[in-house]
C-alpha cells in the first residue's frame, strides 16, 4: 500500500530556509513515509486527531494522515523550538 504525498503550499518556503545537507535528509525522510505512514520514530501530536510527527535532528516535519483516499499531506516544517506554536 503506497501513500500519494501532497504538501501545503507553505511548505517549500520552509524547506527553503533549511540548510542544505539537513534539506536533503528531511526530503528523504518524507520520501520513505510514502511506503510507512508511522515509521520508527514518528508519534502522534497531544491534541490533535490525525497529525503526527517524524525528526530529523533538531527539524521535525508535521504531517497528516487520510487513511481513506491514502494521502499524507505535509503540513509543517521547522526547527523543534518553533514547530509546535500556532498548530
Amino acid at each position: 500500500m503506497s501513500f500519494r504525498l501532497e504538501y501545503k503550499s507553505s511548505v517549500a518556503k520552509e524547506l527553503r530556509k533549511l540548510p542544505k545537507a539537513d534539506r536533503i535528509a528531511v526530503i528523504h525522510k518524507i520520501e520513505l513515509l510514502r511506503d510507512d505512514s508511522k515509521p520508527d520514530g514518528s508519534a502522534k501530536i497531544k491534541g490533535s486527531n490525525d497529525l503526527f510527527r517524524i525528526r530529523h535532528g533538531d527539524y521535525r516535519v508535521i504531517y497528516q494522515i487520510q487513511k481513506s483516499v491514502l494521502l499524507i499531506m505535509v503540513i509543517r516544517i521547522g526547527h523543534r523550538r518553533e514547530i509546535y506554536r500556532n498548530l
